[in-house]
């Protein structure tokens, strides 16, 4: 089992930055492939980027790549997603979730664990 408690949200204007961090109990949380993902209201769970438990790999949606970053600290039990350049689209909860496994789901039903989730507001 572990636990997840995202930080970071914040109110924004358009074209600032956020740096938002997931951190995660549990001895097991480097062998955990992490990923964000956020909700606007009305709207389903849409995934946003995943990194693979060594931090060597990781994937980004279109409509964030190259605006925002994600890494991980497994010393610290820490996955972080700087996110740039953002947009009042970029509105929504953010949650991190993980998984066990190597492989990179985009999926959120591919994960069991999630935090509480944070929420980041891009004003324009």
């Amino acid at each position: 089992q572990v636990q997840l408690v995202e930080s970071g949200g914040a109110l924004v204007q358009a074209g600032g930055s956020l740096r938002l961090s997931c951190a995660a109990s549990g001895r097991t949380f480097s062998t955990y492939v992490t990923a964000w993902f956020r909700q606007a209201p009305r709207k389903e769970r849409e995934f946003v980027a995943v990194i693979s438990w060594s931090g060597g790999s990781t994937v980004y949606a279109d409509s964030v790549n190259g605006r925002f970053t994600i890494s991980r600290d497994n010393a610290k039990n820490t996955v972080d997603l700087q996110m740039n350049s953002l947009k009042p689209e970029d509105t929504a909860t953010y949650y991190c979730a993980v998984r066990s496994g190597d492989d990179l789901w985009t999926m959120s039903s591919q994960y069991p664990y999630w935090g509480q989730g944070t929420q980041v507001t891009v004003s324009s």
